[in-house]
């Protein structure tokens, strides 16, 4: 959880709060998606905080360039890491793996 979250907030840190962007980045909205509510919730205050202003205020809020396709790959990489995680759960890993002991194999 703790590299999950590392990810999500060193995105939002770098690329602002415009690298979770459902409207215009769906692609990568996707797999960021997998970081979970904390996702949803930053996609509603982008739309709401930054995307609702005039196009003149706009751009000065928003990450331009290579900064906000960094943010944009931090977060959506802490979403596929979960996404492993997901899917490493629906496969758990038997108790013993080692073959069974004969008593005189000891």
């Amino acid at each position: 959880m703790a590299g999950i979250l590392f990810l999500f907030i060193c995105g939002l840190l770098v690329g602002g709060l415009d690298a979770v962007d459902l409207k215009n980045d769906k692609i990568w909205f996707v797999g960021q998606a997998f970081n979970g509510p904390i996702t949803f919730v930053a996609n509603f205050l982008n739309q709401t905080l930054i995307q609702a202003r005039p196009e003149a205020l706009r751009l000065q809020l928003v990450g331009l360039g290579n900064v906000n396709a960094l943010g944009t790959l931090f977060i959506t990489l802490g979403g596929l890491m979960n996404l492993i995680v997901i899917l490493d759960a629906f496969y758990p890993q038997p108790w013993d793996d080692r073959p069974a002991r004969r008593k005189d194999d000891r």
